[in-house]
């Protein structure tokens, strides 16, 4: 659906000549084809094309979140580093705009970026840096009273305490956020966070 729409702003702006949403209307449609797991190099390649339609219009609202789809868009290629790369950017943009509604997940990204870059040899030094990624995800979710971003940083921080074999601080901390939620329960986010609830029972 997500795609359908975008395509149909892109026709649109096309038609009215409005850059602007031609732009975002191409990097949410690239974005799309990402999450739908098929096309991603296309869906890469269209997010790059929206973000320096943007860029070369001077316009920077909202740009560290696109910046996020292209690092997430890394990341379901392997491109770990190069994804890695992407969050600093948009990290940089953020300290220097002050636009921080997408920080927490900027973070998050950062730590499984750096999980799956995790080389030969180098498995406790990259899993505290990935650590200390999602804490800080989970810090400044909390400090925005941001619970989507909060659900999502505690479930990647559990995940990664379940892989170590730290079951208990992984339930009290997925669980405690996961409580607080009372609808929403069919979305993607809620419903991988109960799974994972499941498994550290």
């Amino acid at each position: 659906m997500a795609q359908e729409k975008s395509e149909a702003l892109i026709s649109l702006a096309n038609d009215q000549g409005i850059t602007l949403w031609r732009a975002q209307g191409t990097i949410m449609k690239g974005t799309a084809l990402v999450r739908q797991g098929e096309s991603l190099e296309e869906g890469v390649a269209q997010i790059r094309q929206g973000l320096s339609i943007l860029w070369a219009a001077g316009f920077r609202i909202a740009h560290s979140v696109y910046l996020a789809f292209l690092a997430e868009a890394c990341g379901r290629m392997a491109q770990a580093e190069e994804g890695l790369t992407v969050v600093a950017e948009a990290l940089a943009l953020v300290r220097r705009t002050g636009e921080c509604h997408y920080e927490p997940e900027l973070y998050r990204l950062q730590g499984e970026l750096t999980l799956q870059s995790q080389g030969p040899g180098l498995q406790a030094t990259v899993e505290a840096e990935a650590e200390h990624c999602f804490h800080q995800a989970l810090a400044v979710a909390r400090t925005q009273h941001a619970k989507s971003w909060e659900l999502r940083a505690a479930t990647s921080l559990a995940r990664l305490w379940h892989r170590q074999g730290k079951k208990d601080p992984a339930r009290q901390l997925l669980g405690d956020i996961y409580a607080w939620f009372t609808e929403g329960f069919d979305t993607h986010d809620l419903r991988e966070a109960k799974a994972l609830l499941e498994e550290l029972h």
